[in-house]
């Protein structure tokens, strides 16, 4: 299938006193239509850092490198005016707080129909009525009323829905869903990615889900990428990657999965050390943290190899064998 989003060499660095700091580096991802991308590191790997270079919605002191393809152009470099076009109209994203990404004094229901408006060039009321259906078929009761509320006067749980719908609102090709339950309670996140994933399969999206938890993207997602240090470790179907595991910074993040048949009081299985700082990388980013690291790992970096036969690629001089298996209750159920 031909990529609907197509990512290559994207580069995103930040100049400080200390150096420059190039919190995405030398990124390939590709995005199919239809079928849904899991993002998956630690804080500080570089995830959000990519979706916002992706939107364009970066501060002025960063800098960029690379492409980001899609229908053809590179989104990077299109004129402002013209990438806004795109922005709620093809390319939507859901932010991890709605209470920072809603504007707390313009009620619910304008923040909702003013993409509308602009992009589908539709009446007032039309935009207020599709709105409504919009917020009822994403559960939330009375919806009409909550059109005419602030969000502040909503639960967390019905603000990341009306966010949801925000990015919604004019059906786009694609949604960029940046941690979109990390502030909400279990049930609530269950609720929240089961209703994405049904969205994205009755409107036939491609999404691209961010997150620090395996056990969000585990059955939710057709595709896999690892990023640890701004960098792609390892990338290729989610059932493949959770079954064999060739980079040891994945076969660590589902190593702490908790699982269901462990024994009462066990330890959860940790990553040691600190998360790196990406100012002049050199070398695996990874190296200082791996038990399999040898002095080739840390004098040279090791490039994302080509798919195997199962799609899988990782960029490791000593990738591991060890078959590991993750079932859906080790956090998949969330």
């Amino acid at each position: 299938m031909s990529p609907l989003l197509q990512l290559r060499g994207v580069s995103t660095w930040f100049e400080t006193p200390a150096g420059a700091v190039r919190a995405v580096d030398d990124v390939d991802l590709t995005l199919v239509a239809g079928r849904s991308l899991g993002l998956v590191g630690e804080s500080g790997s570089g995830k959000s850092v990519l979706s916002r270079t992706i939107m364009r919605l970066l501060p002025p002191n960063a800098k960029v490198s690379g492409e980001v393809i899609f229908e053809g152009r590179n989104l990077l470099s299109l004129p402002r005016r013209e990438a806004r076009r795109l922005w709620g109209a093809e390319i939507s994203m859901v932010f991890q707080d709605p209470m920072t990404s809603l504007n707390p004094v313009v009620r619910v229901g304008r923040q909702l129909t003013e993409s509308m408006r602009l992009h589908l060039d539709i009446t007032r009321r039309e935009a207020q009525r599709q709105a409504q259906d919009l917020l009822a078929q994403l559960g939330i009761p009375e919806p009409g009323r909550r059109m005419r509320g602030y969000p502040h006067e909503l639960s967390g749980g019905m603000r990341q829905r009306v966010s949801i719908a925000a990015a919604l609102a004019c059906s786009p090709q694609i949604l960029i869903a940046d941690e979109p339950t990390t502030a909400l309670d279990v049930t609530i996140q269950r609720q929240i990615l089961d209703l994405l994933g049904r969205l994205r399969a009755d409107r036939g999206m491609a999404m691209m889900l961010i997150t620090h938890d395996l056990g969000v993207v585990a059955g939710r997602t057709d595709d896999l990428a690892v990023m640890y240090g701004g960098r792609i470790v390892e990338s290729g179907p989610t059932k493949v990657l959770f079954r064999t595991p060739r980079h040891p910074y994945t076969a660590a993040l589902l190593a702490s999965l908790p699982r269901i048949g462990a024994r009462k009081h066990a330890r959860l299985e940790t990553i040691p050390g600190l998360p790196p700082t990406v100012i002049d990388p050199r070398g695996c980013c990874f190296a200082p943290r791996c038990q399999y690291a040898t002095t080739e790992c840390q004098q040279e970096e090791p490039m994302l190899g080509e798919p195997d036969e199962s799609g899988q690629r990782f960029a490791c001089f000593h990738p591991i064998d060890a078959v590991t298996s993750v079932t859906a209750g080790a956090g998949g159920e969330q």
